[in-house]
Formats: C-alpha cells, structure tokens, sequence
C-alpha cells in the first residue's frame, strides 16, 4: 500500500536522523532521491560493523535506512551542479535536510528562495537545536542531546546514572518527528495548495518523548530521577530475577498484586500492613522485592512468563536483540525484509504499523553512490551531450 504514492522527495540528509525520517516516507510508498556529494556521499555509507561493507560504501549504517531510495550525485557548489539541482527542486514535493542551520541559506536556497521556486514545496531542516535560539550553530551528536535533554539524568540507577540509552534514541526520535511533520504538512498542501517551511529540533522532540518524566516536573513540581529497572508510578512493576533469567512485571492494579500473589505462593503479602495499598508498595518497593524474587526462585522466567500472563499479570521476559528478532511475534508480522546488494542478500527492518493488514517492505536495495544519476537527468530533460559534460566539469 503507497500510502504517498506520487510523492517526490529529494533527501540531502546524512547518517541518521534525516535519512530515517526519509526512510520512513520511502516505506510508504513516496519516491525519494537521495541527493549525495559526488565521491563520498552520505557518511553513513561509510558507517557500521561490517568493515568490508563499508569499504564498498554500503555501510551497514547506510543500508539499514536507505533501501528503497534512488541516488543521484550534485556538487551544489558549482553553477552547473546548482542548475541540476534546480530542476529536481522544481518537480519535488519535499526537500529534507540535516545540514548545520543556514547551510543551504548560504549556496543559494533559502526558504524564501526555495519557496519562490516551487511554492507547493514542503521543506523540511533537521538539526539538533532547531534553526533558530542561542544554540542553534552548535554542532550535535546523539549523545550530546541525551545528555542535555536529561535523558542522560533518568537512565540507569541512582548510583550509575547518568547512562547513555544504548542505541541513538535521539537521532530516532527526530527522524521521527520529521516524519510525521512532513505527512502533516503534505496533509495541509492538499488543502491549501501552499509548502510550508518545517524546522525540527532533536533536542525538542527528545524532551517531548520524555512524556511522564517531564510533565511530572511540570504540572506536580517532582524532580526526575534516576529509577533503574523500577517504575515509579507503581509496586511491584519492574525486573525481578526469578531461578533462571530476568522477568518483567508490571502488577500496578491491586488485583493484578493479589493474582501475583496468588501464582507465586504468597498470598500472605496480599494482608501484610507493609504491602497493603498502592503507596505501601511504592514506598517499601526494596522490601517487597526480596519477598517476591524469594517466590520466583522457584521457577525460571519462561515458566514464569506464560503462568502470569495468562492469569491477567503483565509480564515480559528480558530478552537481547537477537532474540527479540526472533520472536514468534516478529517473524509472523514480517518486520524484517530482505534486500539485495551487489555481492550479498541482507536484512533491514520495515515499519512498525501495517497498512490494510499487510507490513511495508522496502521497493528496492539501497543505492550504489549515483547509481540513477544518468537516469534522473534524462527525467529532467539533459541531453545525453549535456549529461557527458556534466559528468565532465564534475557538476555530478
């Protein structure tokens, strides 16, 4: 299903927060080309842990968010190269973005200028401070943003923390936000016939993904904390070590503590005066621990895990990347699809909702750097002759 069949979108995005929010726009069907430095291209091609990949420029960091896209190659610094770029520009219906703020200001596209251009034009920039504000030159990395967004403060334990989130949450997060900016702007074209100038902030958009954490400082004046493995709304709901292996539970309604109880032999705790009600339970949550983890000994996290769940107590095993990837769950709902590259088949993941039942797939294998250059330009109107020579003056 091409939920954004028709649409073009031309990607000068790198590495991660742009090119995943131009994924995402891919998976749904739009037609996105991938305007790249000729000789280098998106960094991320480049990037991960397959080292022969890399030398290829089909980075593993690369392939996981760029299937699906056409490549074409433009030195936007040359008056030739400006030209090429200008006829994409004209026919494209999104322009996306992570360069530093004014970047593009300053070879020749602002918003104003890009507007004046193609009015029907949504543009979107990325950056990790927004385009406008104090901080808005400051260069910024995943980490950075953790750190300053107070994610940092609130992972890991009070004895550990701050911690790092172990994957580039923020990065996530504001290609995300692009994402669904661009469809809402694309929404709001189609009503109005007008583009619409789209500024997204990692730094904005990882403090909104926050949610309870920032808004209980908000509204009921609490100081966020580090909490480790613990919810602080509720007892018990955290990761309990049972005989064999970590579970999750998350017993915060009272007769999800009582069925608990119940299954692990200690229906005693439902009357004990220290466990009673909610806040007993949050407040002596360590005591509670010890109690239920003596109980869980008895059996590992996968009995454990069927026997609650199936009684009405929410409950998780603690699984690592792999196995989360071969989950029942997953396989079936095919998250995961397979593409082709030049000298071996690999996997890259899809989206995470269907569309009328059925998962989105990527239509192609990532690109090899300007692998549809020729073929853009001759959709653009450049002669065969023309193409030659900008080949030649290095334009593309």
């Amino acid at each position: 299903m091409k939920l954004l069949d028709g649409i073009r979108v031309l990607d000068l995005t790198n590495v991660l927060a742009g090119p995943y929010a131009s994924y995402q726009l891919s998976l749904m069907g739009a037609d996105v080309i991938k305007v790249e430095v000729p000789g280098s291209g998106d960094l991320a091609r480049q990037l991960g842990a397959d080292t022969a990949l890399s030398s290829q420029k089909f980075g593993a960091s690369f392939v996981a968010q760029n299937a699906g896209k056409r490549s074409i190659t433009v030195n936007l610094k040359s008056e030739a190269g400006r030209n090429v770029f200008d006829r994409l520009i004209a026919g494209a219906d999104v322009l996306v973005e992570n360069f530093r703020p004014g970047v593009l200001a300053r070879l020749g596209y602002s918003w104003d200028e890009l507007h004046a251009m193609n009015p029907r034009l949504v543009y979107c920039a990325i950056s990790g401070f927004g385009q406008t504000g104090p901080m808005r030159e400051r260069p910024a990395y995943d980490q950075i943003i953790q750190g300053l967004s107070g994610m940092s403060a609130v992972t890991g334990t009070p004895d550990t923390a701050p911690l790092r989130v172990g994957f580039p949450v923020c990065d996530t997060l504001g290609g995300m936000t692009a994402a669904m900016a661009i469809n809402g702007a694309l929404a709001s074209r189609a009503r109005t016939g007008e583009g619409v100038y789209l500024d997204v902030s990692m730094l904005e958009s990882s403090l909104t993904a926050l949610g309870w954490v920032v808004s209980d400082y908000l509204i009921a004046g609490r100081q966020p904390s580090a909490n480790g493995n613990e919810n602080p709304t509720g007892a018990p709901s955290a990761t309990f070590q049972t005989g064999s292996g970590a579970l999750n539970i998350a017993a915060n309604k009272q007769e999800q503590f009582e069925i608990l109880c119940k299954l692990i032999g200690r229906e005693d705790l439902i009357d004990d005066p220290r466990f009673a009600l909610r806040d007993d339970r949050k407040n002596r949550r360590s005591e509670l621990r010890v109690e239920i983890e003596a109980a869980l000994a008895a059996k590992s996290a996968r009995e454990w895990e069927p026997l609650l769940n199936e009684a009405g107590v929410p409950a998780g095993l603690v699984l690592d990347v792999t196995e989360s990837l071969d989950l029942e769950q997953i396989t079936q709902r095919e998250l995961v699809h397979q593409v082709d590259l030049p000298d071996r088949t690999v996997s890259v993941l899809g989206t995470g909702f269907h569309v009328n039942g059925r998962p989105l797939a990527p239509a192609s294998a990532p690109p090899t750097l300007s692998e549809h250059t020729d073929e853009l330009l001759t959709d653009l109107g450049f002669t065969a002759a023309e193409i030659t020579e900008l080949h030649t003056e290095g334009a593309v």
